[in-house]
């Protein structure tokens, strides 16, 4: 079984790759910002908002690719952003792949977009690495979904991180252990015009790409200040 989930990761690996190699990273950006926004245009679905306001960090993967035939693999690209240091409008974003697998029988492809809320300090420490595992590294668990829904259990108030999906339409928390987020310093640099790591960008001491204007008017819109 070792084998066929390597396969099927690596298989994932050039299949899904390719697909985002066809799309340039700025293009990306303004995916995220359409994820983001679409979502938030739906309170009764969407994240709550007393989540939002305290989240220090958010991640953003429009397009999660999986495939597999009994052994899955995860594969995707995206952006992580933090809020300024003043705690008031949001800081420049930085690259990120997202990869995983998992076992069970995915027969097929499909497309799924990931959000991640990260809520404390601890969680974006995480960020500031080159690579981390959800759920090993990181504590990770499946958000609540709801614009009026709040964190009651200890679980989701002691997680790191919580994560969400949407998949045909259908948002809702997901849960995301054994999956690894690292930094994609080739998109850092398309976007930047040099290979900057995460923890400079996030730092806060790099000024935002003009092709991330409408995702912080997105962020800065529905959460500029953190509660």
């Amino acid at each position: 079984m070792g084998g066929m989930r390597k396969l099927a990761y690596a298989l994932c690996l050039l299949t899904c790759s390719a697909g985002f190699g066809a799309q340039k990273a700025p293009e990306r950006l303004d995916d995220a910002a359409d994820l983001f926004s679409e979502i938030m245009s739906t309170p009764d679905k969407g994240i709550p908002q007393d989540l939002l306001e305290k989240a220090q960090c958010i991640v953003l993967v429009p397009g999660l690719k999986k495939a597999g035939f009994i052994v899955g693999a995860k594969y995707g690209k995206g952006f992580v952003l933090c809020r300024r240091s003043s705690g008031v409008g949001w800081g420049a974003p930085a690259a990120i792949r997202i990869e995983g697998g998992s076992f069970g029988l995915q027969i097929g492809a499909s497309s799924t977009d990931v959000v991640l809320l990260v809520m404390n300090q601890r969680g974006m420490k995480r960020l500031l690495t080159s690579k981390f595992t959800l759920g090993g590294d990181a504590s990770v668990a499946a958000g609540p979904v709801g614009r009026t829904a709040s964190a009651q259990t200890d679980a989701l108030l002691a997680a790191e991180m919580l994560s969400y999906s949407r998949s045909r339409g259908v948002f809702a928390g997901i849960s995301l252990d054994g999956a690894t987020l690292r930094q994609d310093l080739d998109d850092n640099q398309e976007i930047y015009g040099k290979k900057l790591e995460n923890k400079e960008i996030l730092g806060g001491s790099v000024a935002p790409p003009a092709a991330a204007a409408k995702l912080l008017k997105g962020l800065n819109k529905y959460s500029a200040r953190k509660g």
